[in-house]
């Protein structure tokens, strides 16, 4: 009896220092930044607080000033926020030359987010055979075939920052039916919600489109209903770049809704915009009929980015039945006399029956030329379509089908659309999320060859400068929420998009004060100032505003991936 009292008092005096030893661990952290202003991504006033990380989670926020960790950051004077998420990344080619990502990391960005219509899998041999005849200033060998092949290889390979992906519905066409002007077959629908079936097994993020396109236009609305509906039985979502964002704005919208009410998923909008100066005030009643649709209970949301002005090739102004059969066709049509004047007077023809963004832009002056794969060609870079017509004395129709035809490629464009106040009117939407519509780049190397829109470099930081801090259209507080926990949660990502213990360890520490984006059209390789430090699952990518070469990225999956 004696011992037994003997070896309960032992206990009870050894009981505190186990407590001691137990609390001196969980307070060991690998890093610990120290005194920013942290914004958890939810939206809330910011809380001056430190961050602990171990491993690749957040462990603990507070005050960790006895802690012990094996590297602290100074944060104080900074923000400290979730990683920033990209909801349009066009990065799937730049990532395999260059995985440090630096136009994005220099933003916050931690995660990229693919699938605006065309996605890197799945292919089969036709498909792998046209992407390398198709490609530019980038060069690669394509080393896989489903698109969580894809994901999976630039984790393997090393990546700095997350990736994601929607399916995409053109090339889900493309790899069933070819790229002409035809509707499924009963069959060829089946086979195409199978293999929709089977990237949403594997972790795609639902279904995303881009219509205005060949040969996405040829789609009808049931078309993409039935494959919405697989993605709908995994949580999918569907996003898309919608068929009309100018003269039938408003009819577009009215489909996406319909195909969310009707497959019964979210839908979100890509990079809203109202395109060409007599469609600019139609934005309002677009933003209603999403607030509308919101209040019935449907989940429509929408991103942007922050510019006036869109990129895309100049196939965007030529008719779409003119691609039919993919680029090759539209290249031996431009040289059959008959068949190019068929399609310079529907070029010339102001149209609501497709979206031509040279009629949308307004005038040749406010359509850039970025993008050649010919080096011929390549000083043309930085012009206008005016001074390219003026310099060869054609016009610009002309012009347009003579540079498509020479470079034998869709010509990288610029095109200026929107205007200043429905930016301003977007941002202010609750609902709306950010999307860069580019690819991460540096000003080095290969990426040189070509001038980008200056939202690849800029998008981001840009938000936080110029619309936050100068303007104040947006809290500091809700500008967070929306490139974090909005996005993360429309997308089902776990554990991601928001700054709280158990969450992996995304987090971007910047100065409110300084960040901006420095890109312009005329000058679009810089990079933006503002952020010091960027941490991916934990590991440090950017430090002090340099990179470390550290590549901590991994593949997320949807919500409905089979385990």
């Amino acid at each position: 009896m004696l011992r037994r009292i003997a070896a309960l008092f032992l206990a009870l005096l050894l009981l505190p220092t186990t407590l001691f030893a137990q609390t001196r661990s969980a307070a060991e952290f690998d890093v610990v930044i120290e005194g920013g202003m942290v914004y958890d991504g939810t939206g809330r006033k910011p809380l001056r607080a430190d961050v602990g990380i171990r491993g690749d989670r957040v462990a603990a926020i507070g005050n960790l000033r006895g802690s012990r960790a094996r590297a602290r950051v100074d944060a104080r004077g900074l923000a400290v926020a979730p990683g920033f998420i990209n909801m349009l990344s066009w990065s799937v080619e730049s990532l395999i030359v260059d995985p440090r990502s630096q136009g994005e990391i220099r933003q916050g960005v931690t995660t990229q987010i693919f699938g605006e219509g065309e996605s890197m899998g799945p292919l089969n041999e036709r498909m792998k055979r046209r992407l390398v005849e198709e490609q530019g200033d980038i060069k690669f060998r394509i080393e896989w075939t489903t698109l969580s092949e894809y994901l999976t290889y630039l984790e393997r390979r090393g990546v700095s920052q997350n990736v994601a992906s929607f399916v995409g519905a053109t090339t889900i066409r493309e790899y069933v039916i070819g790229l002409e002007d035809k509707q499924p077959t009963p069959a060829q629908l089946e086979e195409m919600r199978e293999l929709v079936r089977r990237e949403m097994e594997a972790g795609a993020l639902g279904i995303g489109s881009s219509l205005i396109y060949a040969p996405a236009f040829y789609a009808r609305t049931e078309e993409l209903i039935e494959m919405c509906k697989v993605a709908a039985r995994y949580k999918g979502k569907y996003i898309s770049h919608m068929r009309s964002e100018g003269n039938r704005f408003v009819e577009a919208v009215e489909e996406l809704i319909r195909i969310s009410r009707e497959a019964g998923l979210p839908a979100e909008i890509y990079h809203l915009k109202a395109s060409g100066r007599k469609n600019w005030p139609k934005m309002a009643r677009v933003i209603e009929m999403v607030n509308a649709a919101r209040r019935r209970g449907l989940k429509i949301t929408a991103d942007m980015y922050t510019y006036p002005a869109g990129a895309t090739g100049l196939e965007a102004s030529m008719p779409p039945w003119a691609l039919s059969g993919g680029y090759e066709a539209l290249f031996k049509r431009l040289a059959d006399p008959a068949e190019r004047r068929k399609i310079g007077d529907a070029m010339r023809a102001p149209t609501d029956e497709w979206e031509s963004l040279y009629q949308a832009a307004g005038s040749p002056e406010k359509v850039i030329l970025v993008s050649f794969k010919s080096e011929k060609l390549k000083p043309l870079t930085g012009k206008t379509l005016a001074e390219v017509s003026r310099m060869r004395g054609t016009d610009p129709v002309e012009t347009m089908m003579d540079l498509v035809l020479e470079d034998r490629s869709r010509v990288g464009t610029v095109y200026f659309l929107m205007s200043e106040e429905n930016i301003r009117e977007q941002l202010k939407q609750p609902w709306v999320s950010f999307g860069s519509d580019a690819a991460s780049m540096a000003p080095e190397g290969q990426f040189l060859k070509s001038n980008p829109h200056p939202r690849a470099y800029g998008n981001f930081a840009r938000l936080l400068g110029r619309y936050v801090r100068e303007e104040k259209v947006i809290t500091l507080a809700e500008a967070v929420r929306r490139l974090s926990g909005l996005p993360a949660t429309n997308l089902g990502l776990e554990k991601r998009g928001f700054l709280k213990p158990g969450m992996f360890a995304d987090v971007v520490v910047f100065d409110p004060a300084t960040i901006a984006d420095r890109a312009t059209f005329d000058k679009p390789h810089q990079y933006a100032v503002g952020v010091r430090h960027v941490f991916v699952n934990g590991a440090q990518v950017l430090r002090d505003g340099e990179h470390t070469n550290a590549r901590p990225g991994r593949a997320l999956w949807g919500p409905g991936k089979v385990k």
